[in-house]
């Protein structure tokens, strides 16, 4: 009779963490121009590791092109993390950018512009 491995308790959103750290140091060797001063904001991994999504900012740059030479360069980042992660698959990766930072920044310049107009009413 074989024993059935137990499920590790968020093991999936560990795998996540360590390939945010373990991307954010090897973005950080792509010699590509288009990829500029980068942030990776999260890694969703998929139920069976094959794939994660990761969500970047960038802080100068195109996000597009900065998109693009990241989704080109995957192949790349993905063997450098299977050198790096102990576990059986590692994920295909698919870079997405990631506009929160720039929606925070329009929400508090509105939130702004609405309490100076309030100001010079009261």
């Amino acid at each position: 009779m074989t024993k059935h491995k137990r499920s590790i308790p968020n093991r999936s959103f560990r795998v996540a963490d360590q390939i945010q750290r373990d991307l954010a140091e090897l973005i950080r060797e792509l010699k590509d121009p288009r990829v500029g001063m980068l942030t990776v904001n999260g890694v969703e991994v998929s139920p069976d590791y094959a794939h994660a999504k990761v969500r970047f900012s960038l802080l100068v740059g195109d996000p597009q092109d900065c998109e693009d030479a990241l989704n080109e360069a995957a192949g790349f980042l993905r063997n450098g993390l299977f050198k790096r992660l102990a576990i059986h698959t590692v994920p295909t990766l698919h870079f997405q950018f990631d506009r929160t930072t720039e929606r925070a920044a329009e929400l508090n310049a509105l939130i702004r512009s609405a309490n100076a107009t309030r100001a010079k009413e009261d």
